[in-house]
């Protein structure tokens, strides 16, 4: 193949421009990413050998080197793992379109500092060299191909690449980085080694480097040999030696690792450039042996509400890497942890198909299922410090945080906001559970937080709830809608706000699906203010009961009216006392589709039910008293169904013809 230049895809020409100016204050990390792509390039090679040993080439022991020339001012990151074609080093250096960058790019604001935070939801990966690199050669030939087939790839970073074939004997990638004038600190080992130890220590593979030592400089006088002489310098002895603890960090014993180095294994593996909000790192023994390194991320990643997105668990069988994104092992809903799981019974050519049959799967998935729930649960315990979760007393809140040590109260300090954190970047996910997975739904259901009537945060938890019903309450009540807005202004909650009773807002797009499979909380059932009649049970007294009994005999000929005129858009017209304020609301039957769910689903292009919804009446409201006899029934009916139907978020089928309407009226 002779020379060719090609263009960057347009997305990476942007990914380019963000790394090497947004980026720059934390230009380190260059070398943590260049040495996880080469580690993971050894794994795959290993993975590929476990069917066709061939591809070792007689060359079975993986590992990366790390090299520097001062004199050319290059530092080259170097693998003996699967290595790339020509066609794979077009495909995987000049285009990232597989990496779902375009998501990525439209979300870019221009903001830099708000930018470089977005970025570590997608990884920097390969082009972070180009944080300290004007330009970067990539050497490579794929495990199996000829010497021959070898491939360079030369790009400067700007808007293309260049690629020829050459002759490479070893299998495996070369990195050479052509560091920039202001990034020469990288030409040192004392420095290349202190980075590999913060950031890349965990990796299983020996991470190598040329030995040095020290040099006298030659005699200024040859003849005079307790003379001056020339500075010395730090040169290279042809020997190797591994600069890493060359161990999976999860083979460790917890004692033997620091907080410091959980984090960075986390921001290794997950490309995030924050720390997670928790961990557990657990070796089960029994029937089913195996290792789990689990985290918990501090903020979701743009691809989070794709369900058929990679899951973030790598799988490893005796530290072998098998595959990067084992959805097998954790359930849909709690796709955004990320880890490793190290089993020592499953066998090294396990498929995913096999995965999904086999029983020590199974039972490592609900382990760490149980897991991740604990570390959940333990977050929640400790969201709040002592004194706003012990009493409203504030000095029953004292005694509760004198009794602490110093060391008890730093570690709340520490916790305290975090599962409020981790619930406004996920709960909307941890709901699915709800629906998916039942053995763990209560557990589920207790990590679940809303905002209510009474507050408008998302901090009311169903116990929290539960503790605070009124006495005579029978039932948890609650809204879905929209926004905050639309739920708290509901129609549906003016009786609640007259009597006081607490109703929890939900305002995710799944709560509604969710909520069909909680039907009660620790024996109190759930119930929708939008759904069914209302019925306040003993917070009711016989006087409401019998005036609205009295109210509806008395409408009956005008119900009747009224349903006539919208038998095409109303299942049902019937008086009711939820309502104070407003002339007229929507519920549709206890079990039934709401109006918002099936607007949902045909925005999501999917097929919804015709839902035809119940029309309930204030029979005390002015507007509803004026239609009897009224001239313009017909016209004062549907705008009361339209306007209902606009206060709960929706449309009327007919636009043009409601304005008409409310037009012909104000004139």
């Amino acid at each position: 193949m002779t020379k060719q230049t090609l263009s960057f895809q347009a997305e990476v020409a942007q990914l380019l421009h963000l790394v090497t100016h947004s980026l720059y204050s934390n230009k380190e990390i260059f070398l943590r990413e260049l040495i996880s792509n080469a580690s993971d390039a050894c794994d795959k090679l290993r993975f590929e050998a476990i069917n066709d040993s061939g591809l070792y080439e007689s060359d079975s022991e993986l590992k990366v080197k790390v090299t520097f020339d001062k004199d050319a001012k290059t530092l080259t990151i170097t693998d003996n793992g699967i290595g790339m074609s020509t066609q794979e080093a077009i495909d995987h250096l000049g285009t990232i379109a597989k990496s779902g960058t375009k998501d990525f790019v439209s979300k870019l604001s221009g903001d830099q500092k708000a930018d470089s935070q977005l970025i570590g939801q997608f990884g920097v990966g390969f082009y972070s060299g180009f944080i300290v690199a004007d330009k970067i050669t990539v050497e490579s030939r794929h495990a199996g191909m000829k010497p021959e087939e070898g491939v360079r790839w030369i790009s400067g970073g700007a808007g293309n690449f260049e690629v020829e074939a050459i002759t490479r004997p070893e299998r495996g990638t070369s990195v050479i980085l052509h560091l920039n004038d202001d990034a020469q600190d990288y030409l040192s080992a004392w420095k290349i080694k202190s980075i590999i130890s913060k950031y890349s220590d965990h990796i299983s593979l020996p991470i190598l480097m040329e030995k040095e030592e020290w040099k006298d400089g030659e005699l200024i006088d040859p003849k005079d040999e307790k003379g001056g002489r020339q500075p010395g310098s730090m040169v290279k002895t042809g020997e190797w030696e591994t600069v890493n603890k060359a161990n999976a960090i999860w083979a460790r014993a917890k004692k033997d690792i620091t907080q410091e180095q959980y984090d960075e294994f986390y921001k290794q593996i997950s490309h995030d450039f924050e720390a997670p909000l928790a961990h557990t790192h657990n070796r089960v023994e029994g029937s089913t042996e195996y290792t789990q390194l689990l985290y918990i991320p501090g903020k979701a990643p743009f691809d989070l509400y794709n369900r058929e997105k990679s899951a973030g668990v790598k799988l490893y069988v005796k530290r072998v890497f098998i595959m990067d994104d084992a959805e097998a092992l954790l359930p849909t809903y709690l796709r955004f942890v990320k880890g490793v799981v190290d089993s020592a019974d499953l066998p090294l050519n396990v498929s995913r198909e096999l995965l999904q049959e086999s029983r020590d799967v199974k039972a490592i998935r609900e382990g760490c299922t149980k897991r991740v729930l604990g570390m959940l649960e333990d977050l929640a315990k400790h969201d709040k410090l002592p004194e706003t979760a012990a009493s409203a007393d504030g000095a029953a809140a004292a005694e509760v945080t004198d009794v602490l040590t110093a060391e008890e109260k730093a570690e709340a300090e520490k916790n305290a906001g975090k599962y409020t954190k981790f619930y406004t970047e996920f709960g909307a996910v941890l709901k699915e559970g709800l629906g998916e997975d039942f053995a763990n739904k209560d557990r589920i259901a207790k990590l679940l937080r809303f905002a209510s009537s009474t507050t408008d945060t998302v901090s009311v938890s169903l116990a929290d709830y539960k503790a605070r019903m009124k006495e005579g309450q029978e039932a948890i009540y609650y809204i879905t809608a929209d926004t905050l807005a639309a739920a708290k202004n509901s129609p549906q909650l003016e009786v609640f706000k007259k009597k006081g009773i607490e109703v929890l807002l939900m305002t995710d797009r799944v709560d509604e699906w969710a909520l069909s499979f909680l039907h009660d909380f620790d024996g109190t059932p759930l119930q929708s203010v939008a759904k069914g009649a209302v019925d306040l049970g003993k917070l009711q007294d016989e006087a409401e009961k019998k005036a609205a009994e009295e109210a509806a005999e008395a409408f009956k000929p005008l119900l009747a009216k009224i349903k006539e005129a919208l038998k095409d858009k109303a299942e049902d017209v019937r008086v009711t006392t939820r309502l104070v304020d407003s002339p007229a609301c929507l519920v549709v039957q206890d079990q039934g589709m709401s109006t918002q769910l099936a607007r949902m689903l045909k925005q999501a292009g999917q097929t919804a039910p015709q839902v035809k919804p119940i029309l309930e009446v204030n029979a005390h409201h002015p507007l509803v008293k004026k239609l009897d006899g009224s001239p313009n029934f017909f016209d004062l009916v549907h705008i009361l169904f339209d306007q209902a139907l606009l206060a709960e978020g929706g449309l009327p089928d007919d636009p043009a013809a409601y304005v008409k309407r409310v037009n012909t009226l104000l004139v």
